[in-house]
């Protein structure tokens, strides 16, 4: 089992962001010294009263304070960009990280989004899937001519190739059935959400097996999950200690429209955190944890735990001290146990 972790670096209002980065920066040192594989950051757009630094110019600072750590754009809305914008942007990054970029996307689902980038949501799926086609061959050809929807490439090349050949690992998120038969087809990994129950997943986790095996493609190599994680001496102290960053965060998520992109029947996130609660986080004592993760390696087949620390308004010594406890006391466990 490989371990990562969540930047979501998603801040209250009011937060004096130049000390936020500065404790980022802290935070990625500390992922690095204690043996963690990945640093994942998102990406979203207008998300007042929420700060957040956008995820290039962050991920290109980051990577100087974990220079071990692969470096995961988890996730970025594609559709609302052009493929050579993205396909030189990430393969800069993985060039100046010396090969480190793990390439993560997926669709979206918030209007104000789609409408600030000139799209309609209805457009997303095309514009994604031309994208990724696009800047796959962007960084594996010389030159490129393809007509998309909202681009056109005519003789086009990246000016710099990623390091890594030959592309850097795709991994797509997605919630949906749809989404997930689309990462099988067109990505190296189903990036898992944090969002639904274990019981979706697996069902949804058949849905894309049988996917790869209509596509012709072997299981992933990393098959990654991301997970909202607290830590605590028991399951009540973390739920106590986690519940104001976890309510908060799940509020917005609502409020953004997350739900409408969920699957269905597990697609409603403005429910009482007691029944959030349910099958859903990473929360409780180190033997707890680890227990869970060993269900997850066993019942999911995950090859990789993405834990989130982070939340709305999580102080940020809570965050370091839960990274520490979770790398010398759930990571060990879960190996023995497995």
């Amino acid at each position: 089992m490989e371990y990562g972790f969540s930047m979501r670096g998603q801040y209250p209002a009011g937060t004096d962001m130049q000390d936020a980065f500065a404790k980022a920066c802290e935070a990625a040192r500390l992922a690095d010294k204690l043996g963690y594989s990945y640093l994942t950051k998102g990406q979203h757009y207008s998300m007042s009263p929420v700060q957040a630094l956008q995820q290039t110019p962050f991920l290109a600072r980051i990577m100087v304070e974990a220079p071990n750590i692969k470096l995961v754009t988890g996730i970025v809305l594609l559709p609302l960009h052009k493929p050579l914008d993205i396909a030189e942007q990430l393969a800069a990054i993985d060039v100046m990280s010396g090969g480190r970029l793990i390439f993560g996307s997926g669709i979206g689902y918030r209007e104000v989004e789609f409408k600030a980038f000139g799209m309609a949501s209805k457009e997303r799926g095309r514009r994604f899937e031309e994208n990724l086609i696009a800047i796959r061959r962007l960084w594996t050809e010389e030159k490129v001519d393809m007509l998309g929807s909202h681009f056109e490439l005519d003789g086009a090349s990246c000016s710099v190739k990623p390091l890594q050949k030959p592309t850097p690992p795709f991994w797509i998120g997605a919630n949906v059935d749809a989404g997930i038969e689309r990462a099988a087809r067109m990505a190296d990994a189903w990036f898992i959400n944090p969002h639904q129950t274990m019981a979706t997943i697996e069902r949804q986790l058949d849905i894309y097996r049988r996917a790869l095996e209509s596509a012709g493609k072997p299981e992933p190599k990393v098959l990654p999950i991301m997970r909202e994680c607290y830590l605590a001496e028991t399951e009540a102290e973390a739920i106590r200690i986690a519940r104001p960053s976890l309510e908060a965060k799940y509020k917005s998520y609502h409020a953004w429209g997350q739900d409408k992109s969920m699957a269905a029947g597990d697609n409603n996130l403005d429910m009482p955190f007691e029944q959030l609660l349910e099958d859903r986080f990473l929360l409780g004592s180190p033997d707890q944890v680890a227990e869970q993760l060993i269900v997850y390696s066993r019942r999911l087949g995950v090859t990789a735990v993405i834990p989130a620390f982070q939340s709305l308004g999580t102080p940020h010594a809570q965050v370091m001290e839960s990274m520490e406890l979770f790398a010398k006391e759930v990571m060990p466990r879960v190996q023995q146990g497995l």
